[in-house]
């Protein structure tokens, strides 16, 4: 087989694991905290950890690769991801189900940034975006695959075997990029931001900490406002201390681009709603219906489908309404779908069921489609790497914070409904106020210009074509 194509389906096959991973333990986790003793709201902290960790380690993988060889960080990266499955399997406590899951997520950071690097550096330009086509499949792919896999194996095996099937996978990545990968490395590598590396990732990680941790679970509420406060305070030391350094970290200067900060802060907020979904959705399902985890996996899979079908018209709708018409009304209407599917009931027909989870999922692909290219039309291939970054951190703390609201709102209306097991009645309100969130998202997008990103989406405001309509007419005629 070619090295163009060799390549990339080596680092697929990291992404795959990497992206069926984290939508096998959505559908899984009833039973895992079942199995574990646990309050299954507990069970966010094994969400939110993964997300967290993810968010601190990605800003310094590229800086990893070209200090210590790609090759090596990438296999490095497996191996760690493989102990973190491995840990989880044989894990018998909450402490140590959500300390192996953060054992994955670093794993899981460096593992496919490192990846796509490679393959950046190993394959001709001639070849390179039919070698990054390879790796939209598992990102594609994953999402619908994991539910129901995680639903049957659960079901009818072990919880635990949804982490053990990654330990084959990793060697066999170990083995292959061992033969097929070069170690590249850079000769002049700048150096690396210690102090902002330092207060970044304590920040988020305690700040999450604190969050995920609140109510009452795993530690005492003291101790939760504790790690709040530290997180905030680290938060605004990397603030100060990013604007003196050269090479920060996280560039926050890329935020005063008025299409990148837009569409990655506005962007957060419908991320933050849809993060919740994959927590709130199969705890409905199974906790408040009744249903196995495979008949919720085989429910909640088809979101992902609804990505995979809006897929091929997004770029047509961009094209033909803009960035802005689009991400403002596409925010309420995939917010509201959100909404929707907190009125399910026990006796609401699978059909129905499955219609607007795929619906929905159209109209959520479509927004992150927009969002992610309007992040960077205005951005310059100079400051692309840094862009990547900041927006990839922020992307991984709105999903943690996705979780922790959504656990927040459903343990609020289970507290008013006078405690004790959740039930189907505590749902509604839940998905109800992730639904607002998300839709809030439209103010933001409201403040684009009517051709934001026109360069990246080839749409035409009706002002321009007013006035190159008028300007054609203007013109005299050739004598």
């Amino acid at each position: 087989m070619q090295r163009s194509k060799l390549l990339p389906l080596i680092v697929a096959c990291a992404l795959f694991m990497e992206n069926t991973d984290s939508t096998v333990i959505a559908t899984s986790l009833p039973v895992i905290a079942q199995a574990l003793g646990e309050d299954p709201i507990a069970l966010k902290l094994a969400l939110t950890s993964y997300f967290v960790s993810l968010a601190v380690f990605i800003p310094i993988s590229g800086w990893m690769a070209d200090r210590f060889g790609a090759r090596t960080i990438f296999r490095a990266a497996l191996g760690v991801f493989m102990l973190g499955s491995l840990a989880c399997a044989v894990s018998n406590s909450l402490g140590a189900f959500v300390g192996a899951r953060f054992l994955q997520g670093l794993g899981g950071a460096m593992m496919v940034p490192v990846g796509r690097l490679v393959i950046l550096r190993s394959v001709n330009k001639s070849e390179l975006v039919g070698a990054l086509a390879y790796l939209t499949i598992p990102a594609l792919v994953g999402p619908v695959i994991g539910p129901p896999l995680g639903g049957f194996i659960t079901t009818y095996f072990d919880w635990r075997w949804i982490f053990l099937i990654n330990i084959p996978i990793g060697i066999v990545g170990i083995v292959l990029s061992s033969i097929f990968f070069e170690d590249i490395r850079e000769e002049d590598v700048a150096p690396l931001d210690i102090r902002g590396f330092l207060l970044s990732s304590l920040g988020f990680a305690c700040l999450m900490l604190g969050l995920a941790t609140g109510g009452r679970h795993l530690v005492p509420a003291a101790v939760s406002y504790a790690c709040v406060a530290f997180g905030l305070a680290a938060l605004v030391g990397y603030w100060f201390h990013a604007r003196r350094v050269a090479h920060p970290v996280l560039d926050l200067s890329l935020l005063r681009i008025p299409t990148y900060s837009i569409a990655v802060l506005g962007g957060s907020l419908f991320r933050v709603a849809t993060g919740a979904v994959p927590f709130l959705l199969p705890l409905m399902l199974q906790l408040g219906f009744g249903l196995s985890a495979l008949q919720s996996g085989l429910i909640t899979f088809v979101s992902a489908a609804g990505a995979l079908l809006m897929k091929t018209a997004a770029k047509t709708i961009l094209a033909r309404f803009g960035f802005r018409r689009v991400l403002t009304v596409n925010a309420v209407l995939g917010a509201g779908f959100l909404a929707l599917s907190g009125l399910f009931t026990p006796t609401t027909p699978h059909a129905l069921m499955l219609t607007v989870l795929l619906i929905g999922g159209c109209f959520r692909s479509l927004q992150f489609t927009g969002i992610n290219a309007l992040s960077y039309s205005d951005v310059s291939n100079r400051a692309m790497s840094s862009a990547t970054s900041l927006s990839s951190v922020i992307q991984q703390i709105s999903l943690s914070l996705g979780v922790t609201v959504g656990a927040f709102a459903l343990e609020a209306t289970n507290a008013l409904h006078g405690g004790g097991p959740i039930g189907a009645g505590d749902f509604p309100p839940a998905f109800l106020i992730v639904g607002l969130l998300g839709a809030s998202s439209a103010v933001w997008m409201m403040r684009l210009a009517p051709d934001a990103g026109s360069e990246v989406s080839g749409h035409v405001p009706v002002s321009a074509r007013k006035a190159t309509a008028e300007a054609i007419a203007d013109q005299k005629p050739l004598e």
